[in-house]
């Protein structure tokens, strides 16, 4: 993953428009399930107005286009495609639909088309572990050995080219060995976790805690939950903090028992990340876009693992809300900023990806009819 973005203000706070104004007074000041109002239905409707949107097929598979309307060679880049492709996981996992299996199997063939089976041309350790999440978590619902092995085979050559014992251990972010940043940390501690499920073998889940407890040690602020950006080769810390760092920590130590961890890095992205309980409107395009996905992605995981829906399911059910009221009309789009539905013209699948994913992993508002 480029972070050249990364220096921009992370944040939007220009939040003064009706449709927060009416998210902020009836939702996120009494946190109560009447004040919300998207259902089932409507989370599959996101995902299919984002496939209409963005997916695209050729003789060699399935695609993500960058935006919509964009030729065929103006695709997601590897990271966002391993997200999208996480995605329709989080699609299938909700609804059981086997349809989003075989789109997640054509998409992964396209894919391997664009980067083939071995991933160690690309720099970026983190996009190899987003990737191998996303490859694991698949295996975990087909049984299909080629994620599997495509999961192991890359985790096995990322781990070898970006562990060693400076500053204590971690993963370098890339090749270059410049900087050890929370965005490959925590995605490679659950990549290693999700490998020792399916792998059934120990020494990766010994990898996934030893990734881990740098991270707690290093990057994690005990005091406040802020999870630091990075670490460089010369000791000097970066303290941008973001969703998906918190999200990735949060999923790591909830996968190795560390609750009062998780708990803290939850409490810091909702008082120090959010604006009246709304998580950022980061960029609409590059990859701050579709961080706020991953966030929710691991904190829902978190909550229900812990039964902890009454800490954080009218949270999230409100941001839910919040994104699926500010569509688009003409097409059901929603971008990474939840504050005002998107304008007419081509927009960033990855943007619109965090709207999809919300709607998928936290549980509706209103029940289905006949419920």
């Amino acid at each position: 993953m480029n972070q050249s973005t990364l220096s921009s203000n992370p944040s939007n706070p220009h939040f003064s428009k009706a449709c927060l104004r009416f998210v902020s007074i009836l939702t996120l000041l009494c946190w109560g399930p009447l004040a919300h109002a998207f259902t089932a239905a409507d989370a599959a409707e996101s995902f299919n107005a984002h496939q209409r949107a963005f997916y695209f097929t050729n003789e060699t598979g399935g695609f993500f286009r960058a935006t919509n309307g964009a030729p065929a060679n103006h695709k997601t880049d590897f990271w966002t495609c391993a997200e999208q492709l996480e995605m329709t996981l989080d699609v299938y996992q909700r609804s059981s639909n086997a349809a989003c299996l075989t789109l997640f199997s054509n998409a992964f063939n396209g894919f391997l088309a664009d980067h083939g089976t071995n991933w160690e041309k690309n720099p970026f350790n983190d996009d190899i572990c987003w990737m191998v999440i996303a490859c694991a978590r698949a295996y975990q619902f087909t049984g299909n050995p080629q994620f599997r092995d495509a999961a192991k085979r890359n985790f096995d050559l990322c781990f070898a080219r970006a562990w060693d014992t400076n500053t204590g251990g971690g993963l370098w972010w890339k090749t270059d060995r410049a900087s050890k940043n929370a965005c490959v940390n925590g995605p490679g501690a659950i990549a290693a976790y999700l490998l020792f499920e399916i792998c059934h073998d120990p020494l990766y889940r010994s990898k996934s805690r030893a990734i881990f407890l740098w991270e707690r040690k290093v990057l994690f602020d005990h005091t406040s939950g802020r999870v630091r950006d990075n670490i460089n080769s010369h000791g000097q810390y970066s303290f941008h903090a973001f969703t998906y760092n918190e999200g990735t920590f949060i999923g790591a130590a909830n996968f190795l028992g560390a609750v009062k961890e998780a708990k803290l890095a939850a409490q810091f992205t909702r008082e120090n990340l959010c604006h009246d309980g709304i998580l950022p409107a980061y960029g609409r395009e590059g990859d701050v876009a579709g961080f706020n996905g991953i966030f929710v992605r691991w904190l829902a995981r978190f909550m229900t693992d812990h039964q902890l829906q009454s800490d954080y399911q009218g949270w999230l059910q409100a941001n839910a809300d919040a994104a699926w009221r500010c569509r688009r009309s003409s097409d059901n789009l929603a971008w990474s900023d939840w504050s005002t539905p998107p304008p007419d013209g081509p927009l960033n699948s990855w943007a619109c990806s965090s709207s999809v994913v919300m709607l998928q992993v936290v549980p509706p508002t209103t029940p289905a009819a006949g419920q």
